[in-house]
């Protein structure tokens, strides 16, 4: 087709006859993909695949691409009715990555990060030609040569594939940018290390070195688990089921805060160490151990199994060695392996509850042993004051593992009236946890630090009182700024009286 514009008669502006427009043919693409035009194509290639589910994009093209799939496919495409068919039924809009500041990510300017750099690692002087090669603007390249050398001053350490992955999903908010952050990558690489050496420990307790079998019987029997496998088992299928909801809503970064959580916090730091406890104490019996390692396997199994679809690499190889000792094995892969549903049978809000409760009377006392500087090694003695009835009854059932993780010697309830020795105290709700301080302290020490933070909190509630004691400010000021003022002097004022009875007991010692 000759062009109605032309250079002169040697140069005439031709029209390919043979050339689709960019995002006229991205419209076309739910359906051209899949042999739509071959009239010798097999029909259940668009029966099978044909409409789809969701689509994901990012936001800027949703009216160059995805408007103009919707609108190509309704017209060329038709249901066995005659309708119009729509190419799927939801679109997942997620943000765009750029650096960490906030820009977006381009070759000009050098801020470009490739994934396959981030898994395996680069050198610096490799990241540097990479970034300044083959560049729009030449002019630029020392600039982002400078730029790349103090970022990167090291390079790029390898991250690995499970860790990228994982950074990703966590960062995909609601949010319309994505600012990546290599801190981000690196804590989630820790991430990976801390359920492989996890799996580790479970691996090392629960097999038998010489057989390499499992010495325990593979059926759970709930009937000896104690507090710590009730409470696992209730946050497993508690967090399988927030995993669903959390999927459904297309909440990514909510599935991995909830699968974070779960492994890090609460069946590494907690469960994994309670369990290690019980294993190396002589009074446990050997049922109860047997069900301590079903319950470390089950647990590390199923996580492993609906962590997978963001970690596939390292789930893979942990559930390939765990599954077979539970019999679990029926498929050659985690990948088709079932996806965990919840028991809610297993869930319990009161031994959740039970465990929050232990969780910070621990965490009380570990924050006593840190401010007096006591080493992990010394078992405290424990006294527990204005204790109420509900929280008598908990601590029957939470007893045992308090002493053992808390290192506890011995274990007081006070009643009312009973003197009270001088002690480091903490609060968990109206209940007063304190650990006397006789023979393990130094008075002379103690009272100088105790001087220094009397010192401190009197300049400050003087310098509170002075602000009250102006006219201007109490008369000009909103009513609850000044009440706000006046409850933080109370509260300074009781602070210094308890530690000025602290100090009287100390100099008594």
């Amino acid at each position: 087709m000759r062009s109605k514009y032309s250079l002169g008669d040697d140069v005439i502006l031709r029209q390919d006859d043979d050339v689709l427009d960019t995002w006229f043919s991205s419209g076309l693409w739910t359906f051209s993909t899949l042999d739509w035009a071959d009239v010798n194509a097999d029909p259940r290639m668009m029966d099978t695949f044909h409409p789809t589910s969701v689509l994901v994009t990012g936001f800027d093209i949703i009216f160059f691409w995805v408007a103009r799939m919707i609108m190509l496919t309704m017209h060329f495409v038709k249901n066995d009715d005659g309708s119009p068919q729509v190419p799927f039924k939801t679109v997942y809009v997620h943000g765009l990555v750029r650096d960490g500041n906030g820009q977006k990510m381009s070759k000009s300017k050098g801020n470009v990060l490739d994934p396959i750099d981030l898994i395996d690692g680069i050198d610096l002087e490799a990241l540097v030609e990479k970034r300044t090669s083959n560049m729009m603007n030449p002019k630029d390249a020392a600039k982002i040569e400078k730029q790349t050398r103090k970022e990167f001053p090291e390079g790029i350490p390898a991250f690995g594939t499970d860790a990228l992955r994982f950074t990703f999903t966590s960062l995909a908010s609601t949010g319309r940018d994505i600012n990546f952050d290599l801190k981000r990558v690196e804590g989630y690489r820790n991430f990976c290390n801390k359920i492989w050496n996890a799996s580790r420990f479970v691996l090392m307790n629960c097999v038998d070195k010489d057989s390499n079998a499992l010495p325990i019987d593979q059926a759970p029997n709930p009937e000896v688990w104690e507090l710590p496998e009730k409470w696992i088992m209730s946050r497993l299928n508690s967090s399988i089921k927030d995993i669903h909801q959390h999927f459904t809503q297309y909440r990514l970064d909510m599935v991995s805060q909830d699968i974070y959580e779960f492994i890090w916090n609460e069946y590494c730091d907690w469960y994994v160490e309670l369990a290690k406890a019980s294993l190396n104490d002589d009074s446990v019996t050997d049922e109860r151990k047997a069900q301590i390692r079903y319950v470390l396997l089950h647990v590390l199994e199923t996580s492993m199994r609906f962590t997978h679809p963001i970690m596939p690499y390292l789930t893979e190889q942990i559930w390939q060695t765990i599954a077979p000792l539970l019999g679990r094995k029926n498929t050659e892969s985690i990948v088709i392996a079932d996806y965990p549903q919840t028991d809610s049978a297993q869930i319990s809000e009161q031994i959740e509850a039970d465990m929050a409760w232990l969780q910070e009377l621990i965490a009380s006392v570990r924050n006593i042993r840190g401010e007096m500087k006591l080493g992990n090694a010394v078992r405290l003695p424990v006294l527990l004051q204005n204790i109420s009835d509900e929280e008598d009854a908990r601590l029957s059932r939470i007893a045992n593992q308090f002493k053992a993780l808390a290192k506890v010697e011995s274990l007081t309830i006070l009643k009312e009236g009973d003197d009270v020795p001088l002690s480091s105290s903490s609060m968990v709700g109206q209940l007063r946890v304190l650990v006397p301080m006789k023979g393990l302290i130094d008075p002379t020490a103690e009272l100088a630090r105790l001087g220094k933070s009397y010192d401190k909190l009197k300049g400050q509630a003087e310098g509170i009182a002075r602000k009250l004691g102006n006219e201007g400010f109490v008369s000009k000021a909103p009513a609850e700024v000044v009440d706000a003022e006046k409850a933080k002097l109370a509260e300074l004022e009781g602070q210094l009286t308890a530690m000025t009875a602290q100090m009287e007991q100390l100099k008594a010692l």
